[in-house]
């Protein structure tokens, strides 16, 4: 029998196909990893709302159907493009460790972190699990200051959907049955994340379509009342309110160090983006503690290697080893700079949301709980899922990233807005390392000729700063032998899990009309346009 090459699986077909269209439309658009949060975020934009509302609707339905990945217990940034101004803003609103949190209470002992970083091992995992692992939510603050900016629709009309999602509970499917049951071990010895999703004490196998009711639901009875009541009463009830007393109880109770100070420092940074052009586009990005520095830095290194011939879209050898070589340049430089450390990522939770309105309003917003299902820490009392952001820190002493209180987390996620040529787009991505290089080559992509569409489908290469370039097996044999000569490389197959690369979304405005594409092997993700709702 032919053993496959290391990355190759011998069980999957290669005869296989997969296309997910891009959407056009002349209204709105909204791309998320989860069509019903789409949809409700595509139903804002038909009720005349800005691309902001739509996103914060969108944001707050995605983190109750794709839970693992992000939610109100999370993190993220966003950038928000007036077309009428021609300005893009950013709001940050990036972790911070916890104001009371002791590094001596995270002790180093023998052997690999094992999650995402290859950061030393921490005694008990207390970096990566439970309590001890979170830091102060801050999606509910970062959306919120958006809208105060941006919004046209009332705040509570934006965030019920999604309370009522909670109630009723998002449908399991083979999908959702395989992220539960990939945490299992650590969901299992949680009461809150066991009671939420592992119903009867296993990952919830949905039923078949013969029985009289197929569908399977876990409803969130807690966090549906804490939906409600942010609804009522605005974020001020989380964090100055009884919902961040109930969250903090809870996690004091469970060991964590997070308290109502660091619920009440919960303010958004506001700031102008940084910028880098290349090909008569300008690409905008978060200026610190994320991807974005390391995305221009990647475009400056790129420009002095390769420049674009006019004679078509398609990228060839040539240009697929120039952006390698740029990308392993511009990790080095991270890591010599800004703390990461050089191993590949293993897991990782993100979710990506691209909105354009009917005006040419665009919003590029990433959430994140870092790792599947956070702290795998779920508060009782507000059916919160919480974040594990203190696995950002390096926790050895006396590195730029090292582990103190109150500092602000080192991130990976990487949302854009590129303008130029007659179009604008803004983009972004979930997969931890994977999303800055995915971004990058999306964009020069679409910089130069190739269509939204195709450039979804295209195949493409991940650098994500390890020992070895991750090739997408669809890729012309002579691309693959031009990176293999440069590089070592490793050949996988693209595929819904494990994602090998980034799960992007994007919108696009060119010529008055908007276009919307979402990963063609995320089988959630969707581009639902205003006029389809």
């Amino acid at each position: 029998m032919k053993h496959p090459a290391p990355g190759l699986s011998p069980n999957l077909s290669l005869r296989h196909s997969v296309r997910k269209p891009a959407v056009a439309s002349a209204g709105g658009i909204v791309v998320s990893q989860h069509r019903l949060a789409s949809e409700i975020g595509a139903r804002v934009l038909a009720q005349g709302g800005h691309a902001v509302d739509a996103a914060v609707a969108t944001s707050f339905a995605v983190g109750v159907l794709e839970p693992w990945m992000s939610g109100i217990g999370g993190t993220g940034a966003m950038l928000v493009r007036d077309a009428g101004a021609d300005r893009i803003t950013v709001i940050d609103f990036g972790a911070r460790a916890p104001l009371a949190l002791d590094p001596a209470d995270y002790p180093l002992i023998e052997g690999s972190g094992g999650d995402l970083f290859g950061w030393p091992r921490v005694k008990d995992d207390r970096n990566l699990v439970g309590a001890t692992a979170a830091a102060a939510p801050t999606v509910l603050a970062g959306v919120h200051a958006a809208h105060r900016l941006f919004g046209r629709k009332p705040w509570g009309d934006l965030v019920a959907p999604a309370a009522a999602l909670a109630a009723e509970g998002p449908v399991v499917d083979w999908y959702m049955l395989l992220e539960i049951a990939t945490a299992y071990a650590h969901l299992s010895r949680d009461p809150g994340c066991r009671a939420v999703f592992l119903p009867g004490g296993a990952p919830p196998v949905p039923p078949p379509a013969v029985e009289a009711d197929p569908v399977l639901r876990l409803p969130n009875a807690a966090l549906a009342r804490t939906l409600a009541t942010i609804a009522a009463d605005g974020p001020d009830s989380f964090y100055r309110g009884p919902i961040g007393r109930a969250l903090c109880d809870d996690l004091r109770a469970a060991g964590g160090c997070v308290t109502e100070a660091d619920l009440a420092a919960c303010e958004p940074r506001v700031v102008a983006p940084r910028s880098v052009d290349h090909n008569g586009h300008r690409i905008s990005v978060l200026p610190e503690l994320s991807g974005g520095p390391t995305m221009i830095q990647a475009f400056e290194a790129l420009a002095r290697r390769w420049s674009p011939r006019g004679d078509g879209p398609a990228l060839d050898a040539e240009a697929f080893t120039a952006i390698a070589a740029s990308l392993n340049e511009a990790w080095q430089k991270r890591f010599d700079t800004m703390g990461d450390t050089a191993t590949t990522a293993v897991t990782s939770t993100t979710t990506h949301i691209s909105v354009v309105d009917r005006d040419g309003n665009m919003v590029a917003l990433t959430q994140t709980l870092l790792s599947i299902f956070g702290s795998r820490f779920l508060s009782p009392s507000t059916g919160i899922l919480l974040n594990n952001a203190i696995n950002w820190f390096d926790p050895r002493r006396g590195g730029p990233n090292s582990l103190g209180p109150g500092k602000r987390a080192l991130c990976n996620y990487c949302p854009a807005i590129m303008v130029g040529g007659e179009q604008a787009v803004a983009i972004g991505g979930s997969g931890g390392r994977k999303i800055m290089p995915a971004v990058f080559q999306l964009l020069i992509m679409l910089a130069n000729g190739v269509s939204l569409e195709d450039a979804f489908h295209a195949p493409r290469i991940d650098v994500s700063g390890g020992a070895r370039v991750v090739v997408d097996r669809d890729l012309p044999e002579g691309v693959r032998a031009a990176l293999a000569t440069r590089f070592a490389t490793l050949e996988v197959e693209r595929t819904a899990y494990p994602a090998h690369f980034t799960i992007a979304g994007a919108v696009k405005r060119a010529a008055g009309r908007n276009e919307g594409a979402a990963e063609p092997h995320m089988p959630w993700s969707e581009a639902v346009a205003e006029d389809e709702v």
